[in-house]
């Protein structure tokens, strides 16, 4: 039996924040440090890039309400380096800190993939990972939702 879309994302969106519960708690045990200068939400020049899956996608669009586009590579929700969506932020912007165990954050970053992925599989919903900026600008999202 298919659930209709309103109740997809409803228990999508309850899940992934169970996930970002669980990951919280866990890297809190790693005690890792940071000093929100938000230097990490500037992709090219910290040179790296954050990386998002759909299930993630959903339960940003459907707190934030608004997408913005992000034609450059920096993140459009950093601003006076300040996060305006840290409730609601990505896995990756959770699990990264300039001082932390990687070898650590890598392990707890697998865990949580492989979470995104059993809820896609159960909600049968396609599975992406992409980088922020390809995922931002990308109108498939919004079919997901609509």
């Amino acid at each position: 039996m298919k659930l209709k879309k309103s109740k997809i994302c409803s228990e999508v969106d309850s899940k992934v924040k169970e996930i970002y519960d669980w990951l919280d708690s866990n890297i809190k045990n790693f005690n890792p440090q940071c000093t929100t200068c938000g230097k990490c939400c500037d992709f090219a020049a910290y040179g790296h890039k954050l990386f998002v899956t759909t299930p993630e996608l959903l339960y940003f669009y459907k707190n934030i309400k608004n997408l913005k586009p992000m034609p450059a590579q920096t993140c459009p929700y950093l601003e006076n380096n300040k996060c305006t969506a840290r409730d609601f932020r990505f896995a990756g912007c959770r699990i990264f800190f300039c001082k932390a165990d990687s070898e650590q954050l890598n392990r707890l970053s697998e865990q949580a993939i492989k979470k995104f992925k059993t809820l896609c599989e159960k909600y049968d919903l396609p599975y992406r990972y992409a980088d922020l900026a390809t995922a931002m600008n990308s109108p498939e999202l919004l079919d997901l939702i609509e």
